[in-house]
């Protein structure tokens, strides 16, 4: 890759966003190291936009790991290696000169637990992400990304009028929303999501849910799931990871999500769809 390559994609990842139906997010032939023990092995997916893209599989497949490397979180594990490409519209996010927190602006990541800074007010948290990508905004735009934000998070009637208040005081299904909504913020292309209910009840699972189907048209979304009727319920794509003993893991098995769940072409798929293992 030349010098001017280097910038132009640099360029087309810092200032390009597109609207969900013209995002592509392509893995090819990633693989990935844990202090030199391979735990995935030659995994390519492409994700395709403007849909809800689910990982299954069972524990300790490599799901999570292979998420984290769409966004580049991976590098930042001490003793970590990744080989492959991923590929946002088309340019490489590990090519050379292009910055990490470039990617990472574009390609956003909720966590499994609800992490607001508790220091910071729900307006502070969900604007947090501005400074870190070095977007300046004025008074007035700011509010109205608060409000924006908010509302795409399926928060902003809740909390309208306690903006001021920390991001900590909130319920654990509001604080998953306000961590939506500071990931919404900085307008990502992607949004990918890790187990984002896991921790939650059923009434506060019900309204993140609700939220990932609104948020479809807008962002495209990858989401690790060990649930297998939410998978069902968010998603319209689904791949199912799986690492046989002793084995790095990769893709069984992908496409639709209801063929993966309804007609799938490996016995493997079938028996933990089905809930005979994992």
């Amino acid at each position: 890759m030349t010098t001017t390559d280097i910038e132009t994609t640099t360029h087309d990842l810092s200032v390009t966003h597109r609207a969900a139906s013209e995002t592509h997010l392509d893995a090819v032939g990633i693989s990935a190291w844990f202090s030199g023990t391979r735990v995935l092995e030659d995994v390519s997916l492409s994700v395709p936009p403007a849909t809800v893209t689910a990982l299954i599989g069972p524990s300790g497949c490599g799901k999570s790991t292979f998420l984290r490397i769409l966004n580049r979180m991976h590098e930042s594990i001490p003793g970590a290696q990744m080989a492959g490409e991923v590929r946002l519209n088309g340019d490489d996010i590990y090519a050379p000169g292009v910055r990490v927190t470039t990617v990472r602006k574009r390609i956003g990541m909720v966590f499994q637990k609800p992490n607001p800074f508790p220091a910071m007010s729900i307006g502070d948290n969900v604007t947090a992400g501005l400074a870190l990508t070095r977007t300046k905004v004025s008074r007035s735009q700011r509010a109205e990304l608060i409000e924006t934000s908010l509302t795409r998070a399926g928060l902003w009637r809740e909390v309208k009028d306690r903006l001021d208040q920390p991001g900590s005081a909130l319920s654990g299904g509001q604080q998953q929303r306000l961590c939506i909504a500071r990931a919404l913020a900085v307008q990502p292309d992607v949004l990918l999501m890790d187990e984002p209910c896991s921790a939650l009840d059923p009434t506060s699972t019900r309204r993140i849910e609700e939220t990932i189907h609104e948020l479809r048209s807008e962002v495209t979304i990858v989401i690790v799931t060990h649930n297998m009727q939410q998978a069902v319920r968010v998603s319209q794509q689904a791949a199912f990871f799986l690492a046989e003993e002793g084995q790095p893991g990769g893709i069984v098995e992908q496409g639709s999500t209801d063929d993966v769940f309804h007609r799938p072409q490996d016995p493997r798929t079938a028996k933990y769809v089905h809930g005979d293992f994992g």
